[in-house]
């Protein structure tokens, strides 16, 4: 009989917390009214609609008609993009993005080369890190946009968005951050970090998939990006997805009362997987920051068995641990290309398709902890007598 699962890939999605569907049941059976109705349902729907707005916002440092509902981190992403590309392509057409920015950012950045827009990548450091020399020098009178991410999805590195925030204020430059793997787990803060636009999703905080916001402050300048019955201020129209957004505050909610607790708790969680493959596991090494990097994120892969990583993957969902090789919208690429972020910290095409991300969560435990390092290094000792001449696992 298999084990019982492990699910350590809380940076893909995690699962909803039973705190959250208690609180959206009503909304999908008995208060399932349409916000712009007039009626009593209407405005029940419309009433919690803008609380969820207003606890979400509190939690940004935001305004509450400073934040729009969309369906995902993805359309987020792309609307500030876009948006902000189109409305201000009379002052320039020149956008700034660091070379680690998720797929959906990469893409919208193609996709506006494509209509004229001049896209400049961001190196970033061995760590990941963004070179903020390079920001300084690449921004000219012709660039509108700045966009980095807070976190990153693969290699949990943080990025020093405080400090590209000044820089873009001061040369009077939009500043979007992507902080969907960020929010709810360190602080964020739009003033602090002077950003214009911000990024976040509910299914990384144990809310529903299918619902995100956008933060835009006061006085960007920025198009509409779907145009229909005049929601969200008619700058996103659609009928709200009422029980989503409930959801969506509630997690955000808890998230951010438990933020504290879980950083430190699941630091611990991290250092000891650090501790076991670096010490007991010959030939580990670290992707990303060694400590500027979210709580209960690792990634790390192996000299000399990159090219079995998907192997190892498998041999540990065999005994019921469910890790990822990198970001899950990357599994989507039927290419296999290596890693775009790995790639710009340094590492080589077949090191790049070598990484094992393990992002650990609100149910985690130690015990968890334990079984999956036991199994990882029972898996590697396993490949490593097939794959190799001298086990490189001291067991």
């Amino acid at each position: 009989m298999l084990k019982r699962r492990i699910y350590l890939d809380n940076a893909a999605t995690t699962c909803m917390d039973a705190r959250v569907t208690e609180a959206m049941i009503p909304w999908f059976s008995q208060e399932y009214g349409n916000a712009s109705s007039l009626h009593h349902f209407g405005t029940q729907a419309r009433e919690v609609l803008e609380n969820s707005r207003t606890t979400i916002a509190n939690h940004l440092g935001a305004a509450s008609d400073e934040l729009y509902f969309t369906s995902g981190g993805t359309e987020s992403n792309n609307w500030a993009l876009k948006s902000i590309a189109m409305a201000n392509r009379h002052k320039g057409r020149h956008i700034i993005v660091s070379s680690i920015e998720h797929d959906c950012v990469l893409n919208t950045c193609n996709w506006l080369a494509e209509q004229g827009f001049f896209i400049t990548y961001l190196p970033v450091d061995a760590d990941g890190i963004v070179d903020l020399d390079v920001l300084k020098e690449s921004i000219n009178p012709k660039t509108i946009l700045v966009s980095v991410m807070h976190a990153n999805n693969e290699i949990g590195t943080i990025e020093p968005i405080e400090e590209i925030g000044r820089i873009c204020k001061t040369h009077k430059v939009y500043f979007h951050t992507d902080a969907c793997q960020s929010f709810g787990k360190i602080p964020v803060d739009v003033n602090q970090t002077n950003v214009d636009l911000l990024t976040i999703n509910s299914h990384k905080i144990y809310g529903p998939k299918g619902v995100g916001a956008l933060y835009i402050r006061k006085g960007t300048n920025i198009t509409p990006f779907l145009h229909g019955g005049g929601q969200e201020a008619g700058f996103r129209s659609s009928t709200e997805n009422i029980p989503g957004i409930v959801g969506f505050a509630k997690a955000a909610d808890l998230a951010v009362q438990e933020m504290k607790c879980e950083a430190v708790r699941l630091t611990k969680l991290r250092h000891k997987i650090v501790q076991f493959i670096t010490s007991d596991i010959g030939n580990a090494y670290i992707n990303g920051h060694p400590d500027k990097r979210l709580p209960g994120h690792l990634s790390f892969s192996f000299h000399g068995l990159e090219g079995e990583t998907i192997r190892l993957l498998l041999l540990l969902d065999e005994n019921g641990i469910a890790v990822s090789a990198g970001s899950a919208c990357s599994s989507n690429d039927k290419a296999h290309n290596a890693s775009h972020v790995l790639q710009a910290i340094g590492l080589n095409p077949f090191e790049a398709r070598g990484a094992i991300r393990v992002s650990m969560g609100r149910y985690t435990t130690e015990m968890d902890i334990d079984i999956f390092t036991d199994s990882l290094g029972q898996a590697v000792n396993n490949l490593t007598s097939i794959f190799s001449e001298k086990s490189i696992i001291n067991l």
